[in-house]
């Protein structure tokens, strides 16, 4: 189990590393196939942590980055407390597959459009949406992506700016998952931080390593990283959830 575990964080925390996201999606599908999905949670909460806070006070402007989106932050805290979605552990709800879709048509309209919709106008009242849905989403799925990584990447920042701030979504989020899991345990399964503790190594080792291959890659090419990833990690959640692979 624990080399499964090294493995899984290792794969995953290069992903992260290089397209800015993934490290949930990646880890929550490759654990499942062994363990349950709520245990698989338990197990991503310290690597989601450190990994995120690395992510977002890389490269600085961090209070910046919170004035700019604490309405989007609040409804992401919102939504998972409030989710309207089943949550994690406690219903058989498709919820995964519905997200996984939604992720492989985004990643694949981002593929081939050549420009994305400025969101920037609206983002005043459309932040607080987005972030309840990821929010709820988040405590359904154990992962936060749609709406929330579209939203951020529709707002037209650049390379850098998008990574951070997704380190800033993804952090918050992360932090309300690992409440949600402390205080809503299945079938008395305590949260294993000595095992998420171990998974945290090779998740660090894994993003150290994506972070160089990131600055490598011209901003064009990283797009399509970007999209190409979204488009992958859609598509296995998909066919995981209905036993196809």
């Amino acid at each position: 189990m624990v080399w499964i575990v090294i493995i899984v964080f290792a794969i995953a925390g290069l992903i992260k590393g290089t397209i800015g996201l993934g490290l949930p999606a990646v880890s929550m599908g490759l654990l499942t196939l062994v363990i349950s999905p709520f245990q698989a949670a338990t197990l991503l909460i310290i690597p989601s942590i450190v990994t995120n806070f690395w992510q977002l006070f890389a490269e600085g402007h961090v209070l910046r980055l919170i004035r700019r989106f604490w309405p989007m932050l609040t409804g992401i805290v919102l939504g998972s407390i409030w989710s309207i979605f089943p949550t994690l552990g406690h219903s058989h709800f498709q919820s995964e597959a519905l997200l996984g879709g939604m992720l492989a048509l985004y990643g694949v309209y981002g593929l081939f459009s050549k420009n994305m919709p400025d969101l920037a106008p609206y983002e005043k009242w459309l932040g607080p949406v987005v972030g309840y849905l990821g929010g709820a989403l988040t405590v359904a799925t154990g992962v936060v992506v749609i709406p929330v990584v579209p939203y951020l990447q529709a707002l037209g920042q650049k390379r850098d700016d998008l990574v951070q701030s997704l380190g800033l979504a993804f952090t918050v989020s992360t932090l309300c998952l690992a409440v949600y899991l402390q205080q809503n345990p299945v079938d008395n399964i305590p949260l294993d931080w000595k095992m998420s503790l171990v998974a945290l190594v090779p998740a660090l080792v894994g993003m150290w390593a994506g972070t160089k291959i990131r600055y490598r890659i011209p901003e064009q090419k990283f797009r399509k990283v970007f999209f190409f990833g979204l488009v992958i990690f859609g598509l296995y959640s998909v066919l995981h959830q209905f036993h196809l692979i």
